[in-house]
């Protein structure tokens, strides 16, 4: 039987989740040094030295040591298939365990959420934010900072594949960017990464650790937020367990949910906030009415080519033990080489379709291939072409199942399940495979492999692309940020009727962003804790 301890001792910020975002507010809320800030941690120590190998998401990912290894509910869209989401458990979260790209997205992104009525989010007043936290290997510019504590380096592997894709894709008409992150997004070139000298760089690296020496912040690991307390319309603390222990501490401002978009809405659906009728059918009295909680999910979801090659690829240098441990070799010298491998190595951001007034597909170019990670590379040589839809207009929801937050919700992503999405999933491949045409590509592909030519009409490559398809690990915005019926928090990320209760992280956008999530949520981070300072008062 669980026993309940009441801790006498009160803070000023209580932050439940040390991922992306929560470590960034562990660091910045506790530069005031009189404020008194407690980070919550479901999981672990990043002790694991597979963390900091930027390729050791293959042993990181899917591992209960390190990932909640979420599955989605059966999904239509995708013919019935449930799928894995990974997402971190252990210091650092999701960068922890993600594939280290940085990408920020486009600025109309941003244009759009403030043209919505969430003031202070425009690209003008987000950038400043992504600059903060940045250190950029190339030095600083416009678009680009060099005093913050997040390394964004460029790659430190370079093989012939990628440099035929890039060319490939320019003969295709796609503009070669050397910075997608800079003026304008569109284009092909190499992904930067959140790495420094060969080593993962992780918001626990960047953020956490410089400012775990501090007096005033306390981390507690292996501590699962239960639920929120509340005092009628305020939120006065939160209730978590440790072992079989069960333990409650105070705020004396503000309590602050950076569970991701998974587990903030769990949280607050456990504690009696969201849907009456929903938090009824579980079991859970509802406390405050907000709607919203959970709906509006977004992914993107990547429909993944794969091409055999004569030319060889990191499939012949790493799927013999001799040539792993020769590569393994080559990292613990040089800190180079296969090790040193983000998720993917090309990118590419492109229209579907000429009529479009800026990209609405990414592709991810991996110079290997898989069909689980898991369970090592191909035997042959090749390559993959993966490519996902930026701004999907089908919404999913997650919901509890259970008023025990220890019965993970049920996640409903609804892929495919408008027609705008089907058509853009068609003309996806359609590029793909109008860049895998193009004599740099076409002179070494001996064969599609996946999903293979037998799918030629539209309503055939609609079918490749609901059967060989798979999560980008970007679920986002299931607590809204907006002023609508379906909004949660406020433009300035407070849950809507309630008091002392903010969420941030990137369940918070209103549409998810045009590209990977982790860079964005960091800026959320970064501009968040800049409005708790304002709200309670700067003493730095």
């Amino acid at each position: 039987m669980k026993s309940t301890t009441y801790k006498q001792e009160a803070f000023d910020y209580i932050i439940v989740g040390a991922g992306s975002a929560g470590c960034v507010l562990a660091n910045r809320l506790s530069e005031d040094s009189a404020a008194k800030v407690l980070l919550l941690e479901a999981g672990g120590a990043d002790w694991n030295p597979w963390i900091h190998v930027p390729v050791g998401y293959f042993k990181t990912m899917h591992n209960p040591a390190t990932d909640w290894c979420y599955l989605t509910d059966a999904d239509a869209g995708i013919n019935g298939r449930r799928l894995q989401w990974p997402r971190g458990k252990v210091l650092g979260g999701s960068s922890s365990l993600n594939g280290l790209l940085y990408i920020r997205g486009q600025r109309q992104d941003y244009d759009d959420w403030a043209a919505a009525g969430n003031a202070g989010w425009d690209y003008a007043s987000v950038l400043p934010y992504f600059k903060k936290s940045e250190c950029q290997e190339r030095g600083g510019d416009t678009y680009h900072g060099t005093e913050g504590p997040l390394k964004v380096s460029d790659l430190r592997l370079r093989r012939e594949i990628a440099e035929r894709f890039i060319e490939a894709a320019k003969a295709a008409g796609i503009p070669e960017n050397r910075d997608v992150n800079g003026a304008t997004q569109e284009g092909v070139g190499y992904f930067q990464q959140t790495s420094y000298r060969g080593l993962r760089c992780s918001t626990a690296k960047a953020f956490l650790r410089p400012a775990a020496k501090r007096a005033n912040l306390t981390v507690v690991k292996r501590a699962h937020c239960q639920r929120i307390l509340l005092e009628g319309k305020r939120v006065v603390g939160v209730e978590y367990r440790r072992g079989e222990r069960l333990e409650r501490v105070r705020a004396r401002r503000e309590v602050v949910l950076c569970s991701g978009a998974i587990g903030s809405p769990q949280i607050l659906q456990c504690s009696g906030i969201g849907h009456p009728e929903h938090l009824r059918e579980v079991g859970v009295a509802c406390r405050h009415e907000l709607p919203g909680v959970g709906e509006n999910l977004q992914d993107h979801l990547q429909i993944r080519l794969v091409f055999k090659t004569r030319c060889r690829t990191l499939n012949d240098e790493v799927r013999h033990p001799l040539k792993k441990l020769a590569a393994g070799t080559q990292y613990l010298l040089t800190r180079t080489g296969p090790l040193t491998l983000a998720a993917s190595q090309v990118c590419v951001f492109a229209r579907s379709r000429e009529a479009l007034d800026r990209p609405d597909i990414q592709f991810h170019m991996q110079p290997l291939s898989a069909d689980k990670p898991a369970e090592g590379v191909h035997s042959f040589s090749a390559f993959t072409s993966s490519v996902c839809q930026l701004r999907p207009t089908s919404r999913g929801v997650i919901r509890i199942t259970s008023p025990d937050p220890a019965i993970y919700p049920s996640i409903r992503p609804n892929y495919l399940a408008t027609e705008e999405d089907c058509r853009v999933a068609v003309d996806a491949i359609k590029m793909a495979r109008r860049i895998a045409e193009q004599e740099a590509l076409a002179s070494v592909i001996t064969e599609e492999y996946v999903p293979g030519t037998r799918y030629q009409s539209d309503a055939e490559l609609l079918e490749a692309a609901r059967q060989h398809s798979q999560t980008i690990y970007h679920p986002a915005g299931t607590c809204k940020m907006g002023h609508d019926p379906l909004a949660v928090v406020d433009d300035q990320l407070r849950v809507h009727g309630l008091e002392g209760l903010r969420v941030v992280d990137a369940s918070i956008m209103p549409v998810i962003v045009s590209g990977n999530t982790n860079a964005p949520t960091i800026m959320i981070a970064e501009k968040a804790s800049d409005m708790i300072k304002e709200a309670h008062g700067r003493r730095e």
